[in-house]
Order: C-alpha cells, then structure tokens, then sequence
C-alpha cells in the first residue's frame, strides 16, 4: 500500500503537472542556447554544456531543496571553468569536479549551508560584476569569430583591434559578417524582453535571437563558424580514469576543487534566496539543495560534464512560466535529452557568434553596474570593497578576488572594532570635555587611558560616551579606576554612569562608582 504522504504527492502532481508541463517547455527553450553558449565560452564543444543540463535537469531537479530553482551550466563558472581547462585540460577536469562535488556533498550534510551565505553584499556583487566583464569582453571576440586571449586584461587590451577588423575587414575574412549577426542577435534580444505584447511574452527572448539569427544565417549561406556537436551524444562522454591524475599534485586539485565547490554554492544559494521571493510557495531547505548541487556536480564529473549551479535566468522563468513544483526542472532536462537524441542536426545550424552574443548580453546584465548606486547609499567602504573585488578579478583571477574582497571585509570589520574616535574640548568656564564616538574595547584601551591620564588628575573633566556604540568591560573598569583616582587627587571625572550601564547591559557596580563622586551629565 502507499504511504499517506506518497497519495497525497500524487494528487497534488495530478493538480500541477500542466503548470509543470508548460513551465518545463519554456525553460528548455531557454536552457538550450544557454547551456551551448557557455559550453562555448568555456573553450569546450557545446555537447558537454547540454550534457550538464540534463545532470542539472534530471538529477538536480528532483533532489533539490529549492522547489523551482533550474540548475545547469553557469556563466558565473565561466571564468575559473576556462583557467581550470587551461591548467589541466578537459580530460583532467572531471577530477577536479568532482572533488568540488564531494565537497558539497560533505557540506550539506554537515548542514553548513548557511555559512556559504553569510559572504558580505559587496563581495558577491563584485564577484558577478567581474564574472560578467570578463564573459562580456571575452565573448566579445568569439562574436567576430575572433580567438579570445588568455586574460581578462588581453581581451580588454585586444577590443580595439576586435572593433576594427569588423569595421574593415580584410579580403579574406568574415570577421564583419558575423559581427553583423551578433550585432542582430543582441538587437533583437533586448528589443524581444522590452516587448509589452502579453500574448507573445511567453516566449523566451533567447530562443527568438537565437531562431532568428539562425535563419537568417542558413538563408544567406554566411561563411562564418557554426556549432560544431557529434551526431551521437556518447561520443561527448569523457569518464575520469587514474591516468587523468597524471601531472596533478594532491594540494593543487584540493584547492581547485574547493574554488569550483565554494563559488558555485554561492551563486546557488544566492540564486535560491532571490527565487524564494518571487513565489510563495515552500520556502527553501539550503542543505538539501546544497546536497543535491553536490551529487549533480559529481555526476556531471563522472560523464564528462561541466559543474552545474541553481541558475537565476532559468529559474526566474521557471517561474514566471507557472511553474509549481521540481517536476518542471526534472522534464526540462528530459528535453534536453530527446532534442540532442532526436534532433541534433538542427543545432549545427546556429551560428557560434549568436550564442557569443547572447553571452554577451548576459554578461553585461550580470554585471549590473546599477549597484555602484546602490552600493554608495550604503557606505564608501562598501563600494572600495567592491571596485577592488572587481579590479582584482579582471585583472589576476576570480579566486584571488574574491579572497581580496573577504579579506577586505575582515579588515574593515577589525578597523570599526578598533575604532575609536575622542575628542577633547574646552567650554568657557575652562572645564575639559572628552567627547568618545565608536567602540571603546581592550583595543582602544591604552589610547583612551593615555588621553584621560595626560590632562592631569585634579582637573574636572566630562566625559561624553553618546556616540559609544560599544564598550567593553575593561574599558569600563578603566574608567573607574581613573575615576576613583581624580576624586582622590581633587579633580572630577563626570560620567552619567546610569545612562552607560543601561545602554551597554554592563556590570559594572554603579552605586559605588555614585558614591565615589560622579554626578550626571545634563
């Protein structure tokens, strides 16, 4: 017999299966163009990027913790799958997948999700904001059927020359045709996701861009690259053997395991929290999604895939499609399979520079300068930290970047802990007021000491602790014993102890530290 909770599943499928059904359709048409064109922008055939979002799609789906969240090839990987491919290879890739999957795996069960959470605002944005100007300005290239350089730098560095082979091009290339599909693809994506036609906003812009440019090129007989995929999809499974860990030291494929594992638990759960605030269904389980990433991962390592994330593009219209439970997710990838068994031919025919440009759409988008704005409301600090969080990973590499960025956290966290600002002034009636603003703990203590003991024990001194927004107990106890000291050599140091022990819940003895001769500050 079923379980009660297995019938009630099944009715509810009953109940959501068409909502499913059709979200699942418009998310494969998303997906399809998507997986292929990071694939691309990875230097890898476009077949490993369609094989990882039937991993994401068939394996993830039903696992996860996050009820409509799409996982897939990401852009957001782009950058360190590409460094990773030119360090080992794709054969030696899988290794290090999956040691990053195992890593997930062994996360989520030990229910550290939300520490991977706990990554500051201004890190994560410079992280996408970097990830999307080294996709935008490397893909840049492939769009003119150009080879992209090796760094962030070159690419940028090699535009101008990029701008005008396409400008004017020589006899013998056809560098401006395919800038002129390119040019076309992004055109018609940005004039398709600002169309207010409700009966046609169904239809992802991705998959009209990609359609169009299509025809187009097929039609005109362009001589420009096209996607290049094997007629039988096994073909592209590479399974990891011991031979592949020829040349790979044990530190080196730890810590590039544990890269790939930290930044794409990033962006998954970073991509689950913005999906839960656009649906109001069952809320995410961060572990098990965190979990189901890892097996996916691993999975994916183990046929030859690329690593796979919980996708925002994907599953933002998954859910705007209707979507209302994982069945979506798990028949997108079930997609996936039937048109790459069934209808493969159909994919040689797109040209490589539309899907380049569609990268570069969106890696304009995921860098998102609007929050430079946003960034700045909130404090300069936090927008230091994010330009050189970005500069960092333009200009070395993602992993050295965003540690640059978390490390500049720490320290400015240390500084506002340390921080201590006090300011002595004299009224008129020559009376010293010491004025305290920020945090008074054992690491501002000797200064505060040294301030306090150089006006001289018999003068009458205020002291102002309003714009205190910490104190420790040994700074309190210091300022008791100064206290005790002035009123002993005939000078006074005012405190409004009663306002200072309610505030700050210290336990200091405040009736004693009255009796000792301090009087309240009006």
């Amino acid at each position: 017999m079923f379980r009660p909770s297995l019938v009630v599943s099944l009715k509810k499928m009953r109940h959501t299966f068409g909502n499913d059904f059709l979200a699942s359709l418009v998310v494969f048409l998303v997906a399809l163009p998507l997986c292929m064109g990071i694939a691309i922008a990875c230097g890898v055939p476009p077949a490993l990027g369609i094989i990882s979002g039937i991993v994401g799609g068939l394996i993830v789906g039903p696992l996860g913790g996050c009820q409509l969240q799409v996982s897939g090839p990401a852009a957001g990987l782009v950058v360190i799958v590409s460094s990773l491919i030119a360090k080992y290879g794709v054969e030696q890739l899988g290794v290090v997948l999956l040691v990053g999957g195992i890593c997930q795996v062994l996360a989520g069960l030990c229910r550290w999700a939300h520490w991977f959470r706990a990554v500051p605002p201004s890190v994560v944005h410079g992280m996408l904001s970097g990830i999307g100007i080294l996709i935008l300005v490397s893909q840049f290239h492939v769009m003119l059927d150009h080879i992209p350089g090796a760094s962030g730098l070159s690419n940028i560095c090699g535009i101008p020359t990029a701008i005008t082979t396409g400008l004017f091009p020589l006899e013998t290339t056809s560098h401006h045709l395919a800038a002129a599909i390119g040019i076309m693809t992004i055109v018609i994506l940005v004039c398709w996701n600002n169309l207010q036609i409700k009966a046609l906003k169904f239809i992802p812009g991705p998959l009209v861009a990609i359609v169009v440019a299509t025809l187009v090129a097929t039609a005109t007989q362009l001589p420009i690259k096209h996607v290049s995929i094997p007629e039988n999809l096994a073909i592209a499974f590479n399974f990891p053997s011991f031979q592949d860990l020829h040349g790979m030291t044990l530190r080196e494929v730890l810590l590039d395991g544990l890269a790939i594992a930290v930044i794409a638990t990033a962006e998954t759960l970073l991509s689950a929290t913005a999906i839960d605030k656009l649906h109001r269904g069952r809320r995410t389980d961060y572990n098990r999604e965190l979990t189901s990433q890892g097996i996916g991962n691993s999975i994916s390592a183990l046929v030859g895939g690329l690593p796979i994330t919980g996708v925002m593009v994907r599953s933002s219209t998954n859910v705007a499609a209707g979507a209302k439970t994982r069945m979506s997710a798990f028949l997108h990838g079930l997609w996936l399979l039937l048109f790459v068994v069934f209808l493969s031919s159909w994919i040689k025919l797109i040209p490589t520079c539309s899907l380049a440009a569609l990268l570069v759409y969106i890696g304009y988008k995921l860098a998102n300068f609007k929050v430079i704005g946003d960034l700045r409301k909130v404090g300069s600090m936090e927008l230091i930290i994010y330009v050189i969080t970005v500069a960092t990973i333009v200009c070395v590499d993602l992993l050295t970047g965003v540690t640059t960025g978390i490390v500049l956290c720490f320290a400015k966290l240390l500084y506002r802990v340390s921080h201590l600002e006090i300011r002595i002034a004299e009224d008129a009636v020559g009376e010293t007021h010491i004025f305290l603003r920020g945090t008074a703990s054992f690491l501002t203590l000797p200064r505060l000491a040294e301030t306090i003991e150089e006006l001289g024990p018999d003068k009458l001194i205020h002291l102002h602790i309003d714009g205190l927004s910490y104190i420790d107990h040994a700074c309190l106890e210091l300022i008791y014993g100064i206290q005790k000291r002035h009123f002993a050599n005939g000078g006074e140091l005012v405190v409004d102890w009663r306002t200072l022990n309610r505030t700050f819940e210290s336990r200091g003895k405040p009736r004693s530290k009255e009796k000792a001769g301090a009087r309240s500050i009006a």
